[in-house]
């Protein structure tokens, strides 16, 4: 079981609280929200505050933090996609951004690698945009980016995330061809962090707008995402923002969770993430050892920086395995009491133990639950 007072918040639902060993996944809440960040945001909740001022104020920490000329906190990294969009069709003019999502007569395309396509683009087409995709899926060559830019062209967007096809052109060769024809470039980074070097890599190679989760390894308030860039983009996308009355304005994020946000990626940005990784690839290791004898079963820790970007024990199941199938067993940890979710959005043949979300009475219950679960089906 899970105990403790949160899992009673929970209970006292009707709703079971759950062991999550799949990362920070939103569908399953994200991350836990740091102790610190939780007292900043309760003692910010009781006064009251001039929002346009807390937002500069806050984006000018995200600046410092990031590199960037300017920042913004904003709902989630869905809600920054929306407003990276916004800010490079319609700008801060507010005849403009006041017909969004009827985006007509402005520069309204959006060039994006066909191997870069993924349900979040969806967040650049409301609000008005259209996707216009380049390579066939598996390459792209840079004659195809500079083919697809013409006076409609607002920005070329461009993913960072695990198991992304790499066969892409180059980031800093998109940006070169970009800026030669007046594009930006708007990245949506939201999950490609830690290493925390990624906070500054993109803008240093020349990114105009990046956009970072602030809920999952920075251990923000869940809601919240980072939005970083060019001082005229991110005020763009500001006017088009909440608490404005434009198409951003239903993308509302509190004075608390602003602060909590801020908070929090100063913590993230200070922490020693060898240290980190180090006791994530220790907690790892307890799953190798408890499960590496199992014919058949592959289990091994990942640690890379394209991937797996944080240590995450691997199971693979080979054509050797004899036991329950990988969904099988994914499913009946699932609906276990608690439930437990593991890592299984990338490869059919695997499961993964991402130790970002557990303690150790958590492993440990992980591990059993696998142990029981392998062996008996």
């Amino acid at each position: 079981m899970v105990f403790g007072e949160g899992a009673d918040i929970y209970r006292s639902l009707g709703v079971n609280s759950a062991i999550v060993a799949s990362g920070s996944t939103t569908l399953y809440g994200g991350s836990k929200l740091r102790p610190e960040v939780l007292d900043a945001m309760e003692k910010a909740s009781a006064t009251m505050v001039n929002m346009d001022d807390l937002n500069v104020a806050a984006g000018k920490v995200i600046a410092e933090v990031t590199g960037a000329e300017a920042g913004l906190v904003t709902s989630g990294s869905a809600g920054g996609l929306v407003l990276q969009a916004a800010a490079v069709m319609a700008g801060n003019d507010p005849a403009r951004m006041v017909r969004l999502p009827n985006a007509d007569g402005m520069k309204n395309e959006i060039i994006m690698h066909r191997s870069q396509r993924f349900p979040y683009d969806q967040c650049y087409t409301a609000t008005g945009a259209t996707i216009v995709d380049i390579g066939d899926g598996r390459r792209c060559h840079p004659w195809e980016l500079e083919a697809a830019i013409n006076e409609n062209t607002a920005a070329i967007a461009y993913l960072f995330s695990g198991f992304v096809s790499r066969r892409a052109i180059p980031f800093e060769q998109v940006v070169e061809i970009a800026h030669a024809n007046d594009v930006p470039v708007i990245v949506d980074a939201a999950s490609y962090l830690p290493p925390r070097a990624n906070l500054t890599r993109f803008i240093e190679a020349g990114a105009d707008m990046v956009q970072f989760s602030g809920g999952k390894a920075i251990r923000g308030p869940q809601g919240t995402g980072v939005l970083a860039g060019r001082a005229d983009l991110i005020e763009a996308a500001y006017a088009n923002a909440s608490p404005h009355q434009f198409i951003g304005r239903g993308m509302k994020v509190a004075k608390e969770e602003i602060i909590g946000l801020v908070e929090a990626i100063r913590i993230f940005a200070d922490e020693d993430e060898e240290a980190e990784n180090r006791r994530y690839a220790e907690m790892c290791g307890q799953v190798v050892d408890a499960l590496i004898e199992m014919p058949g079963l592959e289990v091994t820790v990942e640690h890379d920086e394209w991937d797996y970007l944080t240590p995450i024990a691997i199971l693979r199941f080979t054509r050797d395995w004899r036991g329950p199938s990988r969904d099988q067993v994914r499913d009946t940890l699932a609906s276990g009491d608690p439930p437990i979710y593991l890592h299984d959005i990338h490869n059919p043949d695997e499961l993964g133990v991402d130790p970002f979300n557990l303690d150790e009475q958590e492993l440990q219950i992980v591990i059993d639950r696998l142990r029981e679960t392998l062996l008996n089906g």
